[in-house]
């Protein structure tokens, strides 16, 4: 999933800041020299309010030559959108003391969806055992039996969350499921059917999370085949939104928190600067959550080595700005990402081209080259048969070349 990568790089675009205003700043300074040592061109502005066609307004002298004027036409165009992002910038650090509350806010809200998702299945299950027994007299559920002692024995909440959504999905949603599963493994045609058989069933299985956490991936599959920025942004959005529905209705399902992460990290492609920091601090937690859940599967530890791999690799300038808006920055080392590629591998050998490509980076980082050699050669043996795997091709063909004996 290349697109996690943005989410956690985006401290890298809010350092660079810092240079194009020390950018404006010289060229400010360039523009009054120039004004003031040469004694035939007093100055120049560029013209917002007269001829629209000209761009620049003539003062006291002659128009310098044309590749000069675009020079400095694109130069206030820059200034502008410097202006543009001190405003939000300013705004930003109006709203990071609210931020950190903002978070905690959401987080509880999910803890008390969980809370009240699994007093929902008690009872549900209570009642159903009532029915059970009272249609089968000589049948009696743990909640009628009673002890020897006389006192009544009942299910308690732990062994009702027990109960996982398979155990209670009909035939109908099962064939479903298997359907979609099989769409996947297609095309872009058979990724676009599936999200789109998924939506025609959504009023019927809309309250099963295993329903729900595949629609979730559904629109993250579109959003990467999608060609315009406004479809992909749709999806995204679209996809967010039930994957948080998803973990209202079961806090239990491990796929359901590792699909809601990977959207969190999609729409930091589109999200204010704002809600692309809020996003990372819930993608960091839902992964985690995920894993916790899951623990033997191999994607949530790819992810989990891919956003270690990024924060490792911010630098100097990055971890402080990401200290000034974060309070205290992300922490991980390249040793941390290893691990969790090595983790990969543990669970599912040849799990991917790309968590080769991943584990020969964190070798050459380490100075280990040998090892990075090999995890190129193990890289290059695979075929490519997906977007990942081209994406993976293409850094495997610059990285080779450098860890070669």
């Amino acid at each position: 999933m290349a697109q996690t990568d943005s989410k956690v790089l985006v401290l890298g675009a809010l350092a660079g800041v810092a240079g194009i205003s020390l950018a404006v700043v010289c060229y400010r300074g360039l523009r009054s020299k120039r004004r003031v040592s040469w004694p035939g061109f007093p100055g120049f502005y560029q013209n917002r309010t007269n001829d629209p066609g000209s761009g620049l307004l003539l003062v006291d002298g002659p128009v310098l030559p044309r590749g000069q004027a675009e020079v400095l036409e694109r130069l206030e165009a820059l200034i502008q959108c410097v202006s543009e992002l001190k405003e939000e910038m300013k705004a930003l650090k109006t709203a990071l003391p609210a931020l950190p509350n903002q978070v905690r806010e959401e987080l509880k809200g999910h803890s008390e969806a969980r809370r009240f998702s699994a007093q929902h299945r008690t009872a549900a299950t209570r009642r159903k055992k009532a029915a059970g027994a009272a249609s089968s007299p000589d049948r009696r559920s743990s909640e009628d039996a009673e002890s020897e002692g006389g006192y009544i024995t009942a299910l308690t909440d732990s062994e009702d969350e027990e109960q996982s959504d398979e155990e209670q999905t009909p035939g109908k949603l099962s064939i479903l499921l298997d359907r979609i599963d099989r769409l996947r493994q297609g095309g872009e045609s058979d990724k676009r059917k599936s999200l789109s058989v998924l939506l025609e069933q959504r009023d019927e299985f809309g309250q099963n999370s295993e329903f729900l956490w595949r629609l979730t991936r559904a629109y993250c599959d579109v959003h990467d085949v999608s060609g315009t920025l406004e479809e992909k942004k749709t999806h995204a959005e679209n996809g967010k939104a039930v994957g948080e529905e998803a973990i209202k209705v079961n806090p239990k399902c491990a796929e359901s928190h590792q699909w809601y992460a990977i959207m969190c990290g999609i729409m930091a492609e589109y999200d204010s600067i704002q809600n692309k920091i809020k996003n990372g601090y819930i993608f960091k937690d839902h992964l985690d959550k995920a894993i916790e859940l899951k623990p033997q599967d191999p994607l949530s530890y790819h992810l989990l080595g891919r956003w270690c791999y990024a924060v490792a690799q911010l630098s100097w300038i990055e971890r402080k700005v990401a200290a000034t808006l974060f309070g205290e920055p992300p922490s991980a080392t390249i040793e941390d990402a290893l691990k969790n590629f090595l983790k990969v591998e543990e669970i599912h050998p040849s799990y991917s081209k790309l968590n080769y490509v991943f584990l020969a980076k964190c070798y050459k980082a380490l100075g280990q080259s040998e090892k990075a050699r090999k995890m190129c050669e193990a890289a290059s043996s695979m075929n490519t048969v997906c977007k990942e795997d081209e994406e993976a091709q293409k850094e495997l063909d610059l990285l080779y070349p450098s860890v070669r004996v």
